[in-house]
């Protein structure tokens, strides 16, 4: 397989079809409802929590017509189900991610960490999901717990770099030393306030 391009799609108000009614396919909908997407959902059997949510709930078998005016497929069913969708799919040019399904997949949903509107997300192609959970964890961990001030901080920098027309290329290091200030800053008031209780 070729290398994988990793996208981050926009769903909000966006149709998407989520083929499957049982617990995978609830974890699925979870994601997809906090992406803003509508959701349509089709299985034979639907379970209470599914149907109860804000989604266009439909009991029976998947069919083609399903795929109408959809921007994104979730298949969270058989291997023959999935295999049906993804060939209803390839010709009206609608990528799908079969859970769990690399040979009827031609998206895959990474394992993601979000915090600060940063986002990383992590795939290995579909061929080994609990090392793509394991990774996730672990960057988890490595981000800065302000990672929150980064992000302030990245977004003024940029307003300034947009109005002084700064170069692309000159930003990276404007940045990291933008950041090193934070902590330069951070270092030095607390020097003060120990001197400032040590006179007391």
């Amino acid at each position: 397989m070729a290398d994988l391009l990793p996208v981050f799609l926009n769903l909000t108000g966006r149709l998407v079809l989520l083929v499957g009614g049982g617990r995978v396919a609830e974890a699925k909908l979870r994601q997809l409802i906090a992406a803003g997407a509508r959701v349509r959902v089709v299985a034979p059997t639907i379970a209470s929590s599914i149907a109860g949510a804000p989604v266009e709930a439909i009991e029976r078998g998947f069919v083609p017509a399903d795929l109408d005016d959809v921007w994104f497929v979730v298949a969270a069913a058989t291997p023959e189900v999935n295999r049906s969708v993804a060939e209803a799919a390839q010709s009206r040019r609608i990528f799908v991610n079969a859970v769990d399904d690399p040979p009827n997949a031609t998206a895959y949903l990474s394992g993601v960490v979000r915090r600060a509107d940063v986002t990383l997300a992590i795939s290995t192609s579909g061929d080994a999901p609990a090392l793509t959970s394991l990774m996730r964890e672990a960057l988890d961990a490595l981000l800065p717990r302000d990672l929150d001030r980064w992000m302030a901080v990245a977004r003024e920098q940029r307003a300034a770099w947009r109005s002084d027309a700064v170069a692309m290329d000159e930003r990276k290091p404007k940045l990291l030393r933008a950041l090193n200030e934070l902590y330069e800053r951070g270092r030095v008031d607390a020097e003060q306030y120990d001197r400032g209780v040590g006179s007391r």
